[in-house]
């Protein structure tokens, strides 16, 4: 397993030396990197799925988002799942 943080969906490194923004996206599959799935402080059994209690609730775990708690951490990547996959390539086709 890679050191650092990871994309949620592909398992792909990713630096977070600088900033992530809210626009970033992994260069392995085009997720967006700053979203609730690549936050260290996601946790899918919390209220809100969020370890902090002060964050802004944020519906679409897997989009870029503008919480201000935000911080890489490592995720576990995505199983294999082939609407997800075909979601994923829809998504970056028609991306603006």
């Amino acid at each position: 397993m890679s050191e650092g943080p990871t994309c949620w969906r592909c398992g792909a490194a990713f630096d977070a030396r600088q900033p992530v923004g809210r626009r970033a996206a992994c260069l392995a599959c085009g997720n967006d990197l700053r979203c609730c799935r690549n936050c260290a402080r996601y946790a899918p059994a919390m209220h809100n799925q969020c370890r902090e209690p002060q964050a802004e609730r944020q519906v679409d775990k897997e989009r870029g988002n503008f919480c201000d708690w935000f911080s890489p951490g490592a995720a576990a990547p995505a199983a294999a799942d082939p609407a997800a996959a075909a979601r994923a390539k829809l998504d970056r086709l028609f991306r603006r």
